[in-house]
């Protein structure tokens, strides 16, 4: 009983029904103005109005406008599960236009129907709660000599007529999220822009677990060795790397805040389109992979590293993807195995760019810091894979080693 009750008693369907209703205002609208209804019965001059009708309604639905405002309308009356099942953006097709007039055709026609029925029905049962031979829509029933069993059907009547007013609203809904929804052009363009958003915000995830994670953990690692080590020339040398690796990390930090707001607000921070490619032309790349493993010597890790890369000679993107690799190789040498020997080589062979980054394998009962994790390595693959390139990384030899190939030739 409460599941047949409950949509009655609901808001959801009054306010839908307010909604239908204002088909047949519109409708009677028409009629008022239209020549000669005088002495006409409802169907016919409904039945005479409706070429009327449906003309104005095609050439409203050419202007751009009315499907925005029809959208906002069923948004706040429909009261749809989703907002963005029914579209509040003006006509751009044809084929937008075609969809609006047919959901103005078929929502005055429904309205029309519903309102003159939430017209006659109360007035049928009225009669048949008060005459003795009532009139149901126009038809003059006998009058009863024995017991009264017309008032009896009063309530079915208005029961029905509550069930078809929560049908006809579920219908003008799903009509609704038919004919004044987004196109499958338009579901296909936002799930594009939906995952090109999501791309943006992994790439900048992983922007600052490279940058402010190497420089956490260069801060970390020279601060503890300044505390440990009681010689006043190391002790200044240490804060000179961590404030200019600070210093590094700020700059790192503004980059990439102007890339999310660039994504946030659709343009760069100075509002030009083209800001996102300036921002990304000021990231490091290769030619300052040398910087980066000074960083690490003055950590207190030997390193050894041969650069046969000339920078002009690679794409910009492939430049700052590698130095990104190789920071992030580094900082897990510096990480889990503090003081180690970090081995990097940097070259080209065959039409790709070889990446490698070993350090000794650290028993793990012997690490400063337990490994965990692991978004570091797999930040590394996404990069490779998105240039058209494979990582791996793993112990060979004694040795953890980080190895990357990435072509040349983008798309190669």
């Amino acid at each position: 009983m409460p599941r047949i009750l409950a949509p009655l008693l609901s808001g959801a369907t009054y306010v839908r029904w307010l909604h239908l209703m204002i088909g047949l205002v519109f409708a009677g609208a028409v009629l008022t103005v239209y020549p000669g209804t005088d002495g006409w019965r409802l169907t016919e001059a409904l039945a005479r109005a409706v070429p009327l009708d449906a003309g104005l309604l095609v050439v409203a639905a050419l202007v751009p406008a009315m499907r925005r405002a029809e959208g906002v309308q069923a948004r706040l009356l429909l009261m749809p599960a989703r907002e963005q099942d029914i579209a509040a953006e003006p006509a751009r097709t044809w084929a937008d236009r075609r969809r609006t007039a047919t959901w103005l055709i078929g929502r005055v026609a429904l309205g029309a129907a519903v309102g003159c029925l939430s017209v006659l029905v109360p007035a049928a049962a009225f009669d048949l709660l008060l005459d003795p031979a009532p009139e149901v829509f126009g038809l003059r029933l006998p009058e009863h000599r024995g017991i009264r069993w017309y008032p009896l059907a009063a309530p079915p009547l208005l029961f029905a007529l509550g069930w078809l007013i929560v049908w006809a609203g579920r219908l003008q809904l799903a009509m609704a999220v038919r004919l004044l929804g987004p196109s499958p052009a338009e579901r296909l363009a936002a799930a594009e822009l939906r995952a090109e958003r999501l791309l943006e915000r992994n790439r900048l995830a992983r922007e600052l677990h490279d940058s402010i994670g190497h420089a956490l953990t260069v801060t970390v690692i020279q601060a503890g060795a300044a505390r440990v080590v009681d010689d006043p020339e190391f002790v200044a040398r240490a804060l000179e790397v961590i404030e200019e690796t600070g210093r590094q990390a700020m700059e790192d930090l503004e980059r990439t805040l102007v890339l999310l707001r660039e994504t946030r607000d659709g343009a760069g921070a100075d509002g030009a389109p083209g800001s996102a490619d300036a921002v990304a032309t000021e990231r490091p790349g290769i030619d300052q992979v040398p910087a980066l493993l000074d960083t690490a010597r003055s950590a207190g890790s030997p390193v050894e590293a041969w650069i046969d890369v000339p920078a002009a000679h690679l794409p910009g993107v492939l430049s700052r993807e590698g130095y990104r690799i190789v920071q992030e190789g580094v900082t897990n040498a510096l990480k889990y195995a503090p003081g180690e020997p970090i081995t990097v080589r940097i070259a080209l062979h065959d039409g790709q760019l070889e990446l490698r980054c070993a350090n000794a394998l650290v028993p793990a009962a012997a690490r400063a810091t337990p490994r965990r994790g692991g978004k570091g390595l797999r930040g590394i693959r996404e990069r490779a894979a998105l240039l058209g390139g494979e990582a791996s990384a793993g112990a060979e030899s004694g040795q953890w080693v980080l190895a990357v190939r990435m072509p040349l030739r983008l798309g190669a």
